[in-house]
């Protein structure tokens, strides 16, 4: 599958490419010693999945994304980032967001927007917070720093619910925690409070000093230290005033001058501090923040682990009267969907009550019924697209399969599904897959059809089956038909009619040398058979059994397929010799050796044909063989 995106990456890190995990923050801890930025710092430093490759906001580009599509992402203090980004990462990336703060907030804090504003941060309901929200959905998880903080963001935004996001809280390094305890050992103190430095509104420095200063209590301001340096010198002293003028989410100092055992005179807008685990015993406090790596990794190990989920989807109308191999084509999807949805359209000939008792057995199994009338002389659009349709909807997991009920996954290729649904780039919403189409049953494959059709795809709202916006026709009674180029089943979008883009091993070299060997080009047809049995073999895909039995294809024209594809495409053909493409009579007059004949000389003498024209035994049609063996599926029953 090709990259949307084109060319290849410039200027990426030394270890991007041996990389599995991406962290982007707008400051290293080399820039910039603030709590955000040691997070940060100390979450790569214990990276289950090896070296962690760090990259500056403003450094991010498409091709940092493009050569990253399958990697992990994890984005923390973004505000330097290109947000023209944004839509580019959320179709491609599989990301993860650790949230300092409000960055739905143009000002980052809501409290700072009523400061600057004189009014209520609406943000949320505005243009950049909307796009910012767009941002945070995307995400597979978002982590955040207090409960209060989360609670802010879910109210204005409920899909970050309990599924979506988790409290982090600010993670420290071991050997910082080590430093601290010793600190708190060793430590004399000199009477006083700390007040931490800082430019930042939020910290409130100058309001703390006026504070402090009215309660008449002695204090330091401390500012320009290193990180070890402040520590050393916040342990003399014999408690921390700390009084932000807004949110502050979870301040990182506020949790080490507790660890240090400094008293604290904090206010309201210390967001974590009401929290359980901030309450406890210092012994207590120290497990959870070491434990904040593990809540961390665990959650992104859970969603590499994951194995994708699969509802699998077909639809049947009187299948076992039809020859349908109908029990070895749901036994095949039962070797990997969670689900089977199985939406029978008004059998009459037993298929509906097998499948029932079947579904009794086996409750993986889901059917439903909606009859429709074939004597409609648009039946044909309303009992297959808006039937797979009606049988998606029914759907629940992650990716959906769609399968007809002749066709069936071999089970060399069931294990190879779930690996190819995890595996796939976040950006396809839809792929094509290898089809085996047979041709009688002495192991001829057609040449003459596409070998792929579109088959698993996201388990997304907008997607669904029918007929493209521009191939919809209407007949006077307001009735819509088909105009040729579909089958009434294409994947579209739910409101548009618009086709879903498909990703496809199909590529156009390949339809080139296919549609050479069809032409009688010799060498084309062996590397075109050499090349589809190496898809095969890599790729899953479907035996498609529609012309397996030539002779019960024929009978099935004869009393079905004629009048489906007339009524599909709006045609009111009378049963003549011209319009029959089988025989040179009507069918009326064709009997059953007749039929039986002509499937003997076709499987014979011919490697597939396509009736839309008469038949040319002139005119040979070849194909290909393949190495693999058919399905061997056992059914419900024989097990």
């Amino acid at each position: 599958m090709q990259s949307p995106f084109g060319e290849k990456t410039q200027n990426v890190p030394d270890n991007f490419e041996t990389s599995k995990v991406v962290f982007i923050s707008d400051l290293h801890v080399s820039d910039y010693t603030g709590g955000a930025e040691l997070s940060t710092d100390a979450l790569s430093k214990t990276s289950p999945f090896g070296e962690v490759c760090f990259l500056r906001s403003r450094e991010l580009t498409p091709e940092h994304i493009s050569k990253g599509s399958q990697k992990m992402w994890v984005f923390f203090n973004f505000g330097s980032m290109n947000l023209n980004l944004v839509p580019t990462i959320v179709a491609n990336c599989h990301y993860f967001i650790v949230e300092y703060d409000y960055k739905f907030c143009r000002f980052r804090s809501v409290e700072k927007h009523k400061e600057e504003v004189g009014e209520d941060c609406d943000c949320h309901e505005q243009r950049f917070g909307l796009f910012m929200s767009s941002f945070f959905a995307g995400a597979e998880h978002v982590f955040y720093m207090s409960e209060v903080q989360r609670k802010i963001h879910t109210d204005r935004f409920p899909f970050l619910g309990n599924e979506k996001s988790s409290v982090l809280s600010s993670i420290f390094d071991t050997p910082d925690l080590a430093f601290i305890e010793r600190l708190r050992k060793d430590r004399q103190t000199n009477g006083k409070y700390a007040v931490i430095g800082s430019e930042s509104w939020i910290k409130g420095t100058k309001k703390t000093s006026e504070y402090l200063t009215e309660k008449g209590v002695e204090f330091d301001v401390l500012s320009g230290l290193s990180y070890h340096d402040m520590l050393r010198k916040l342990s003399e002293y014999e408690g921390l005033c700390f009084q932000p003028l807004g949110g502050d989410t979870c301040p990182r100092v506020v949790i080490e001058a507790k660890l240090l055992g400094l008293e604290l005179d904090i206010n309201e807008n210390v967001q974590h501090a009401k929290e359980h685990w901030f309450s406890q015993s210092l012994d207590e406090v120290e497990s959870y923040i070491l434990d904040g790596n593990n809540r961390f990794w665990n959650k992104i190990i859970e969603f590499v682990e994951k194995l994708p989920t699969i509802s699998g989807y077909t639809t049947v109308r009187n299948v076992d009267s039809q020859g349908y191999p109908w029990k070895k084509s749901i036994s095949s999807l039962l070797q990997f969907c969670d689900e089977v949805v199985v939406v029978d359209c008004g059998s009459d000939d037993g298929s509906f009550e097998m499948l029932e008792a079947w579904a009794e057995k086996d409750k993986r199994i889901k059917i439903h019924q909606n009859k429709l009338d074939v004597k409609d002389p648009r039946f044909a659009i309303k009992v297959d697209g808006e039937m797979k349709a009606y049988a998606r909807s029914f759907c629940q997991y992650d990716w959906c399969w769609q399968q007809d009920i002749d066709e069936v996954v071999h089970e060399n290729d069931a294990p190879k599904i779930k690996s190819l649904a995890a595996n796939m780039p976040k950006a396809v919403h839809l792929l094509a897959l290898p089809v085996v189409e047979y041709w009688g049953n002495k192991g001829k494959v057609r040449v003459d059809v596409n070998p792929w059709k579109w088959r698993i795809s996201r388990n997304l709202a907008h997607i669904t089956h029918g007929v493209p916006e521009d191939l919809r026709m209407y007949d006077e009674n307001g009735e819509m038909y088909a105009n040729e180029g579909t089958d009434s089943c294409d994947y579209i979008d739910k409101d548009t009619g618009a086709r879903v883009p498909f990703s496809s091993f199909y590529t156009q070299d390949v339809h080139n040398v296919r549609i050479a060997a069809l032409q009688g080009n010799s060498d084309a047809l062996s590397a075109y058979e050499e090349w589809f049995n190496s898809a095969v073999n890599q790729i899953p895909g479907v035996y498609h059994y529609s012309w397996y039995n030539l002779e019960q294809k024929i009978k099935n024209y004869k009393n079905y397929w004629t009048r489906f594809w007339q009524s599909m495409y709006g045609k009111d053909q009378k049963d003549t010799a011209e319009n029959n493409m089988f025989f040179d009579k009507s069918w009326a007059e064709v009997s059953d050796e007749e039929i039986t004949n002509l499937a003997n000389k076709l499987e014979e003498e011919m490697g597939g044909w396509i009736f839309h024209r008469k038949i040319d035994f002139n005119n040979k049609t070849p194909h290909v063989q393949i190495h693999t063996e058919e399905p061997n599926i056992s059914t419900q029953e024989e097990k």
